[in-house]
């Protein structure tokens, strides 16, 4: 554990005050959410995980950078050794193109679990932004309502009454796909 890092437990007890608590708890759910999926991945996930996270270093980087510098001077003769593999160096182009099938499966993997959670995270939002426009829309109603009984008068170019009406997600995704059809048949000609 590093020197600067909290110790378990600690989380609630340095409160940042430039926050609301509702901010901070909500902070506190995401990473606790977080945690819980990665406690959940299986042995392989974390594996392939681990693999992707160290192939995409510089430490890896240069690791292959003296790998190959050595296997090419140890393949010259000039060392004492016997060239195991000389110049074209088939036996170390085998164990690269090995190595890049697996690493390339290994992203993938990687790739595929964090989509899933990406989905999963998109589908929260949407459900979130979806409700709040409902309640929105409703409190919009409302206050509508209020303001008739109260005899205060509508602007006739307020947008009060567009803003009203519920918004159906699928009416709005059938109005992107429509407009971007129309950008793109334009583009054509």
């Amino acid at each position: 554990m590093q020197a600067n890092c909290p110790k378990p437990g600690d989380d609630d007890a340095q409160d940042n005050p430039a926050l609301s608590k509702i901010i901070e708890r909500n902070i506190r759910t995401i990473i606790q959410l977080r945690r819980k999926a990665a406690l959940n991945r299986g042995l392989q996930d974390r594996a392939a995980d681990a693999i992707t996270s160290f192939s995409g270093s510089m430490v890896f980087i240069y690791l292959h950078v003296a790998w190959f510098s050595t296997w090419v001077l140890l393949n010259t003769g000039r060392f004492g050794v016997h060239a195991f593999d000389p110049f074209p160096y088939g036996l170390l182009t085998m164990v690269v193109s090995l190595e890049a099938i697996f690493l390339s499966a290994l992203v993938l993997i990687t790739q595929n679990r964090m989509t899933e959670e990406v989905e999963q995270r998109a589908d929260l939002a949407l459900h979130i932004g979806l409700l709040t426009e409902h309640e929105l829309t409703r409190v919009l109603q409302m206050l509508d309502a209020v303001q008739e009984k109260l005899g205060v008068e509508n602007h006739e170019a307020s947008e009060l009454a567009d803003l009203e009406m519920e918004t159906r997600p699928e009416d709005v995704l059938a109005e992107i796909a429509r407009l971007q059809h129309t950008a793109l048949c334009k583009q054509a000609f």
